[in-house]
Protein backbone atom coordinates (compact mmCIF):
# COMPACT_ATOMS: atom_id res chain seq x y z
CA UNK A 1 0.00 0.00 0.00
CA UNK A 2 1.32 3.43 -0.93
CA UNK A 3 2.06 5.90 1.87
CA UNK A 4 -0.07 9.05 1.91
CA UNK A 5 2.74 11.10 0.34
CA UNK A 6 2.64 8.91 -2.77
CA UNK A 7 -1.10 9.01 -3.36
CA UNK A 8 -2.23 9.42 -6.99
CA UNK A 9 -3.60 12.79 -8.02
CA UNK A 10 -7.39 13.01 -7.82
CA UNK A 11 -9.42 13.99 -10.87
CA UNK A 12 -11.56 17.11 -11.21
CA UNK A 13 -15.29 16.54 -11.31
CA UNK A 14 -16.80 15.08 -14.48
CA UNK A 15 -20.32 14.30 -15.69
CA UNK A 16 -20.52 10.99 -13.88
CA UNK A 17 -19.44 12.46 -10.54
CA UNK A 18 -21.95 15.28 -10.94
CA UNK A 19 -24.82 12.82 -11.43
CA UNK A 20 -23.78 10.64 -8.49
CA UNK A 21 -23.34 13.66 -6.22
CA UNK A 22 -26.79 14.92 -7.22
CA UNK A 23 -28.35 11.63 -6.12
CA UNK A 24 -26.34 11.57 -2.90
CA UNK A 25 -27.31 15.14 -2.06
CA UNK A 26 -30.98 14.28 -2.53
CA UNK A 27 -30.67 11.28 -0.18
CA UNK A 28 -28.70 13.24 2.43
CA UNK A 29 -31.19 16.09 2.28
CA UNK A 30 -33.97 13.64 3.06
CA UNK A 31 -32.23 11.91 5.96
CA UNK A 32 -32.71 14.74 8.48
CA UNK A 33 -36.39 14.85 7.57
CA UNK A 34 -36.64 11.07 8.02
CA UNK A 35 -35.09 11.27 11.50
CA UNK A 36 -37.32 14.17 12.53
CA UNK A 37 -40.45 12.46 11.19
CA UNK A 38 -39.91 9.44 13.47
CA UNK A 39 -38.77 11.38 16.54
CA UNK A 40 -42.05 10.73 18.40
CA UNK A 41 -41.60 6.94 18.03
CA UNK A 42 -37.83 6.74 18.59
CA UNK A 43 -35.45 9.47 19.68
CA UNK A 44 -33.11 10.85 17.00
CA UNK A 45 -30.14 9.63 19.05
CA UNK A 46 -31.35 6.04 19.05
CA UNK A 47 -32.28 6.18 15.38
CA UNK A 48 -28.74 7.27 14.52
CA UNK A 49 -27.22 4.60 16.74
CA UNK A 50 -29.33 1.69 15.51
CA UNK A 51 -29.08 2.58 11.83
CA UNK A 52 -25.30 2.82 12.20
CA UNK A 53 -25.18 -0.55 13.97
CA UNK A 54 -27.29 -2.32 11.35
CA UNK A 55 -25.43 -0.64 8.48
CA UNK A 56 -22.09 -1.67 10.01
CA UNK A 57 -23.27 -5.29 9.95
CA UNK A 58 -24.28 -4.90 6.30
CA UNK A 59 -20.90 -3.42 5.40
CA UNK A 60 -19.01 -6.14 7.26
CA UNK A 61 -21.12 -8.81 5.56
CA UNK A 62 -20.47 -7.25 2.14
CA UNK A 63 -16.73 -7.18 2.82
CA UNK A 64 -16.72 -10.87 3.77
CA UNK A 65 -18.77 -11.71 0.66
CA UNK A 66 -16.28 -9.84 -1.53
CA UNK A 67 -13.32 -11.48 0.17
CA UNK A 68 -12.08 -8.17 1.63
CA UNK A 69 -10.04 -8.25 4.80
CA UNK A 70 -11.55 -7.08 8.09
CA UNK A 71 -8.11 -6.96 9.69
CA UNK A 72 -6.92 -3.68 11.21
CA UNK A 73 -3.26 -4.65 10.78
CA UNK A 74 -2.95 -2.75 7.51
CA UNK A 75 -1.87 0.54 9.07
CA UNK A 76 -5.38 2.02 9.19
CA UNK A 77 -6.22 1.30 12.84
CA UNK A 78 -5.06 4.64 14.27
CA UNK A 79 -6.76 6.83 11.68
CA UNK A 80 -9.75 4.46 11.74
CA UNK A 81 -10.32 5.14 15.42
CA UNK A 82 -10.14 8.87 14.80
CA UNK A 83 -12.61 8.90 11.94
CA UNK A 84 -14.92 6.61 13.91
CA UNK A 85 -14.95 9.02 16.84
CA UNK A 86 -15.36 12.07 14.60
CA UNK A 87 -18.14 10.50 12.54
CA UNK A 88 -19.87 9.38 15.72
CA UNK A 89 -19.54 12.85 17.24
CA UNK A 90 -21.01 14.35 14.06
CA UNK A 91 -24.21 12.34 14.29
CA UNK A 92 -24.52 12.61 18.06
CA UNK A 93 -24.49 16.38 17.54
CA UNK A 94 -27.05 16.05 14.73
CA UNK A 95 -29.32 13.93 16.92
CA UNK A 96 -29.07 16.41 19.79
CA UNK A 97 -29.62 19.36 17.48
CA UNK A 98 -32.80 17.94 15.97
CA UNK A 99 -34.39 18.20 19.42
CA UNK A 100 -34.11 21.99 19.11
CA UNK A 101 -34.16 22.94 15.46
CA UNK A 102 -35.97 21.94 12.27
CA UNK A 103 -34.80 19.33 9.79
CA UNK A 104 -34.32 22.06 7.19
CA UNK A 105 -32.12 24.09 9.50
CA UNK A 106 -30.07 21.04 10.40
CA UNK A 107 -29.59 20.17 6.74
CA UNK A 108 -28.22 23.66 6.12
CA UNK A 109 -25.90 23.97 9.08
CA UNK A 110 -24.51 20.45 8.92
CA UNK A 111 -23.31 21.37 5.45
CA UNK A 112 -21.00 24.07 6.67
CA UNK A 113 -18.67 21.03 6.53
CA UNK A 114 -17.53 21.69 2.93
CA UNK A 115 -16.27 25.14 3.93
CA UNK A 116 -14.23 23.77 6.82
CA UNK A 117 -13.05 20.79 4.73
CA UNK A 118 -11.96 22.98 1.81
CA UNK A 119 -10.07 25.28 4.17
CA UNK A 120 -8.41 22.40 6.03
CA UNK A 121 -7.41 20.57 2.85
CA UNK A 122 -6.05 23.78 1.33
CA UNK A 123 -3.45 23.94 4.09
CA UNK A 124 -2.70 20.21 4.37
CA UNK A 125 -2.81 18.69 0.85
CA UNK A 126 -0.93 20.37 -2.02
CA UNK A 127 -3.21 19.18 -4.82
CA UNK A 128 -6.30 20.40 -2.93
CA UNK A 129 -5.22 24.04 -2.80
CA UNK A 130 -7.85 26.56 -3.84
CA UNK A 131 -7.10 29.37 -6.25
CA UNK A 132 -8.42 32.91 -5.93
CA UNK A 133 -11.56 32.21 -7.94
CA UNK A 134 -12.36 29.13 -5.89
CA UNK A 135 -11.81 31.06 -2.68
CA UNK A 136 -14.45 33.53 -3.83
CA UNK A 137 -16.81 30.60 -4.46
CA UNK A 138 -16.25 29.29 -0.93
CA UNK A 139 -16.89 32.79 0.36
CA UNK A 140 -20.18 33.04 -1.51
CA UNK A 141 -21.30 29.67 -0.20
CA UNK A 142 -20.35 30.59 3.34
CA UNK A 143 -22.25 33.88 3.02
CA UNK A 144 -25.30 31.79 2.10
CA UNK A 145 -24.94 29.79 5.30
CA UNK A 146 -24.68 33.01 7.31
CA UNK A 147 -27.80 34.40 5.63
CA UNK A 148 -29.71 31.22 6.49
CA UNK A 149 -28.48 31.31 10.09
CA UNK A 150 -29.71 34.88 10.55
CA UNK A 151 -33.28 33.68 10.06
CA UNK A 152 -33.24 31.95 13.45
CA UNK A 153 -32.78 35.26 15.25
CA UNK A 154 -36.26 36.42 14.35
CA UNK A 155 -38.20 33.16 14.06
CA UNK A 156 -40.59 31.89 16.77
CA UNK A 157 -38.66 29.84 19.32
CA UNK A 158 -35.49 31.52 18.16
CA UNK A 159 -33.46 30.58 21.25
CA UNK A 160 -34.01 26.85 20.75
CA UNK A 161 -33.42 27.19 17.02
CA UNK A 162 -30.07 28.88 17.64
CA UNK A 163 -29.00 26.06 19.98
CA UNK A 164 -29.91 23.45 17.40
CA UNK A 165 -28.29 25.47 14.61
CA UNK A 166 -25.07 25.80 16.60
CA UNK A 167 -25.02 22.04 17.19
CA UNK A 168 -25.46 21.61 13.45
CA UNK A 169 -22.41 23.77 12.76
CA UNK A 170 -20.35 21.77 15.29
CA UNK A 171 -21.51 18.61 13.52
CA UNK A 172 -20.33 20.13 10.25
CA UNK A 173 -16.92 20.79 11.75
CA UNK A 174 -16.70 17.17 12.91
CA UNK A 175 -17.61 15.98 9.42
CA UNK A 176 -14.96 18.24 7.88
CA UNK A 177 -12.34 16.89 10.29
CA UNK A 178 -13.34 13.36 9.26
CA UNK A 179 -12.76 14.20 5.59
CA UNK A 180 -9.37 15.73 6.34
CA UNK A 181 -8.22 12.73 8.39
CA UNK A 182 -9.29 10.32 5.65
CA UNK A 183 -7.63 12.35 2.92
CA UNK A 184 -4.31 12.61 4.77
CA UNK A 185 -4.00 9.04 6.02
CA UNK A 186 -3.78 5.48 4.72
CA UNK A 187 -7.57 5.38 4.77
CA UNK A 188 -7.42 7.50 1.62
CA UNK A 189 -6.34 4.41 -0.32
CA UNK A 190 -8.09 1.80 1.81
CA UNK A 191 -11.26 0.18 0.43
CA UNK A 192 -14.25 2.49 0.82
CA UNK A 193 -16.04 -0.27 2.71
CA UNK A 194 -13.35 -0.39 5.40
CA UNK A 195 -13.40 3.38 5.85
CA UNK A 196 -17.17 3.31 6.17
CA UNK A 197 -17.05 0.42 8.62
CA UNK A 198 -14.76 2.38 10.95
CA UNK A 199 -17.16 5.30 10.87
CA UNK A 200 -20.35 3.32 11.34
CA UNK A 201 -18.89 1.42 14.29
CA UNK A 202 -17.86 4.71 15.89
CA UNK A 203 -21.32 6.21 15.38
CA UNK A 204 -23.06 3.06 16.66
CA UNK A 205 -20.95 2.90 19.82
CA UNK A 206 -21.32 6.58 20.68
CA UNK A 207 -25.00 7.05 19.80
CA UNK A 208 -26.31 3.75 21.23
CA UNK A 209 -24.31 4.27 24.43
CA UNK A 210 -25.59 7.82 24.75
CA UNK A 211 -29.16 6.69 24.07
CA UNK A 212 -28.92 3.87 26.62
CA UNK A 213 -27.54 6.30 29.23
CA UNK A 214 -30.49 8.66 28.62
CA UNK A 215 -33.06 5.86 28.79
CA UNK A 216 -34.12 6.24 25.14
CA UNK A 217 -34.85 2.50 24.77
CA UNK A 218 -37.78 2.88 27.15
CA UNK A 219 -39.41 5.49 24.87
CA UNK A 220 -39.57 3.40 21.69
CA UNK A 221 -42.96 2.87 20.01
CA UNK A 222 -42.65 0.26 17.25
CA UNK A 223 -44.85 1.13 14.27
CA UNK A 224 -44.77 0.18 10.56
CA UNK A 225 -43.69 3.73 9.73
CA UNK A 226 -40.76 3.53 12.15
CA UNK A 227 -39.63 0.17 10.72
CA UNK A 228 -39.79 1.43 7.12
CA UNK A 229 -37.99 4.61 8.13
CA UNK A 230 -35.19 2.67 9.80
CA UNK A 231 -34.83 0.46 6.72
CA UNK A 232 -34.47 3.56 4.55
CA UNK A 233 -31.95 5.15 6.90
CA UNK A 234 -29.95 1.94 7.23
CA UNK A 235 -29.86 0.54 3.70
CA UNK A 236 -30.08 3.69 1.56
CA UNK A 237 -28.48 6.38 3.73
CA UNK A 238 -25.97 4.79 6.08
CA UNK A 239 -25.00 1.85 3.83
CA UNK A 240 -25.38 2.68 0.14
CA UNK A 241 -24.92 6.45 -0.01
CA UNK A 242 -21.86 6.54 2.23
CA UNK A 243 -20.16 3.76 0.28
CA UNK A 244 -20.58 5.83 -2.88
CA UNK A 245 -19.31 8.96 -1.08
CA UNK A 246 -16.07 7.34 0.05
CA UNK A 247 -15.60 5.76 -3.37
CA UNK A 248 -15.80 9.26 -4.89
CA UNK A 249 -13.33 10.62 -2.33
CA UNK A 250 -10.71 8.13 -3.56
CA UNK A 251 -11.04 9.27 -7.19
CA UNK A 252 -11.94 12.96 -7.23
CA UNK A 253 -10.71 16.13 -5.55
CA UNK A 254 -12.27 16.15 -2.09
CA UNK A 255 -12.59 19.93 -1.78
CA UNK A 256 -14.59 20.08 -5.05
CA UNK A 257 -16.86 17.22 -3.97
CA UNK A 258 -17.40 18.80 -0.57
CA UNK A 259 -18.39 22.19 -1.95
CA UNK A 260 -20.69 20.60 -4.55
CA UNK A 261 -22.53 18.87 -1.71
CA UNK A 262 -23.91 22.26 -0.74
CA UNK A 263 -26.90 21.19 -2.83
CA UNK A 264 -27.93 18.95 0.06
CA UNK A 265 -29.27 21.81 2.23
CA UNK A 266 -31.53 22.88 -0.61
CA UNK A 267 -33.02 19.41 -0.80
CA UNK A 268 -33.27 19.32 2.99
CA UNK A 269 -35.16 22.59 3.12
CA UNK A 270 -37.50 21.49 0.32
CA UNK A 271 -38.31 18.15 1.94
CA UNK A 272 -38.78 19.83 5.32
CA UNK A 273 -41.31 22.24 3.86
CA UNK A 274 -43.16 19.66 1.77
CA UNK A 275 -43.17 16.70 4.18
CA UNK A 276 -42.99 18.28 7.65
CA UNK A 277 -44.68 21.62 6.88
CA UNK A 278 -41.69 23.50 8.28
CA UNK A 279 -41.75 27.29 7.80
CA UNK A 280 -39.62 28.79 5.03
CA UNK A 281 -38.04 32.13 5.87
CA UNK A 282 -36.81 34.66 3.28
CA UNK A 283 -33.28 34.37 4.63
CA UNK A 284 -33.20 30.75 3.51
CA UNK A 285 -34.08 31.76 -0.04
CA UNK A 286 -31.27 34.32 -0.09
CA UNK A 287 -28.87 31.81 1.42
CA UNK A 288 -29.82 29.17 -1.15
CA UNK A 289 -29.06 31.53 -4.05
CA UNK A 290 -25.66 32.39 -2.58
CA UNK A 291 -24.86 28.73 -2.01
CA UNK A 292 -25.70 27.84 -5.62
CA UNK A 293 -23.57 30.73 -6.85
CA UNK A 294 -20.66 29.53 -4.73
CA UNK A 295 -20.95 25.99 -6.10
CA UNK A 296 -20.95 27.27 -9.69
CA UNK A 297 -17.85 29.40 -9.10
CA UNK A 298 -15.84 26.68 -7.36
CA UNK A 299 -16.63 24.00 -9.95
CA UNK A 300 -16.39 26.10 -13.14
CA UNK A 301 -13.68 24.64 -15.39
Amino acid sequence: MNPPSALPIRKPLDGFSYMVMMGLCLIWGLQQVAIKASASEMTPMLQVGLRSLFAALLVAGTMVWRGESLSVRDGTAGSGVWVGLLFGAEFVLVALGLNFTTAGHMAVFLYTAPVFAALGLHFTVKEERLNRRQWSGVGLAFAGIVAAFSGSLFAPGGKDLLIGDALGILAGMAWAATTIVIRGSRLSEAPASKTLLYQLVGAAVLAVSFGWWRGDFQKVMLTPFLWSNLVFQTVIVAFGSYLFWFWLLRRYLASRLSVFSFLTPLFGITFGVLLLKEPLHPQFVVGALLVLAGIAVVNRR
